[in-house]
């Protein structure tokens, strides 16, 4: 009797369906039960599914699709790298809330990607020495509060080099998103930092190896950057880049984003400032600012008595807010709550809005909900 592939090698397959994007692939696995049904069901049965036509089920049976996908396995095994599907406890939890997030990421190192306190640094290529210098001491001054904190980039010239760098430099965990499969490093000279990112952090990718660096593939990783984490910071930024395209993301996933200012005459400043003059992100002065607003910084807000849900007339949805909150007297940054109560925070934000109106809960600066 022959031995059934691994989870693994339906899981890798499923990335490689010609056709099939990450939603796609979601939608597939959610309507068959699992990666390996996908895989495995009768034909017949895929075409009954919504938007899975005849060609596309030939697609998925295709002999090539797993001949694919037993290369990239073999690659994964040679380089012991792990493979975190969406399903996994160990696939970053906070992307799970955004729709199009990648359904499998390859990883390097033995980092946790769901620390309680997660933040993306990112910013120009062509930094200035007033960036960097202040990207270093923000990340030192942060190091020292919060010594769990995780911080993720993307292993790019400029500020991205220099986050991983000062996060190396005081101790913190550090996680790279790139570009491109495992199978290289990009751009090479950072070679040296991703190296020692391995012994406290990681390299993750949702492309195979052979996936050369091109351009769009930094534009896509650019969500995940912004999905990671509970806060994007720009440090610099000309008018035009890919930062200002992951401060759009991180936006529009609810995460807070903060950009340094500069001088009006700076180029590589002038894409912070027109974030901040625009709205779309908070103004970074200094570490207590951002702290602060994060409300990272509990100890001076002490937890009150909690309303006892037995006199509240509250809805079941509500209910489960209630019970998870009551459960964390500093309360939860709304992407933490929706990982806990598996619930997109689109969804979150109309019942907390009927919570703060029924006196229920406050909202706090940092997307941050308690109870009153």
């Amino acid at each position: 009797m022959s031995q059934q592939p691994p989870k693994a090698i339906y899981q890798i397959a499923l990335t490689m369906i010609p056709g099939v994007g990450v939603m796609h692939a979601r939608n597939l696995v959610q309507a068959v039960g699992s990666e390996e049904a996908v895989f495995l069901e009768k034909a017949r049965a895929l075409e009954k599914i919504p938007r899975i036509s005849s060609r596309l089920v030939a697609e998925i049976r295709s002999s090539e699709v797993m001949r694919k996908a037993e290369e990239e396995l073999t690659f994964v095994e040679k380089n012991r790298l792990r493979l975190l599907f969406y399903t996994d406890p160990d696939y970053p939890s906070r992307l799970n809330n955004c729709i199009d997030a990648p359904v499998l990421l390859y990883a390097k190192g033995d980092a946790d990607f769901n620390r309680r306190k997660i933040i993306s640094v990112v910013g120009t290529r062509n930094a200035t020495p007033y960036g960097q210098k202040f990207c270093e001491k923000f990340i030192a001054v942060l190091a020292e509060k919060f010594p769990e904190m995780l911080v993720v980039s993307g292993l790019a010239y400029g500020i991205d080099v220099c986050a991983h760098r000062a996060a190396l430099q005081s101790g913190l965990s550090t996680v790279a998103v790139l570009g491109h499969g495992l199978d290289r490093i990009y751009p090479e000279l950072h070679r040296k930092t991703a190296i020692e990112m391995l012994e406290n952090g990681a390299l993750i990718t949702e492309f195979p190896s052979k996936t050369t660096p091109d351009r769009f593939n930094f534009v896509r990783r650019n969500r995940i950057v912004a999905g990671m984490a509970d806060a994007v910071v720009v440090m610099e930024s000309g008018e035009k880049g890919g930062s200002l395209i992951t401060a759009d993301i991180a936006n529009s996933y609810y995460r807070e984003v903060f950009a340094l200012p500069g001088r009006t005459t700076d180029n590589a400043s002038k894409g912070c400032n027109n974030l901040i003059a625009n709205n779309k992100a908070v103004l970074l002065q200094d570490v207590g600012d951002f702290i602060a607003q994060m409300n990272w910084d509990s100890a001076s807000n002490p937890a009150k008595p909690k309303q006892k849900e037995l006199f509240l007339n509250l809805s079941e949805e509500e209910a489960r807010i209630f019970n998870a909150l009551a459960k964390n007297s500093d309360g939860l940054q709304v992407n933490l709550l929706g990982i806990e109560l598996n619930l997109p925070v689109s969804e979150l934000f109309f019942t907390l809005l009927e919570l703060e109106m029924k006196n229920v809960v406050q909202s706090l600066p940092g997307g941050v909900y308690k109870l009153l």
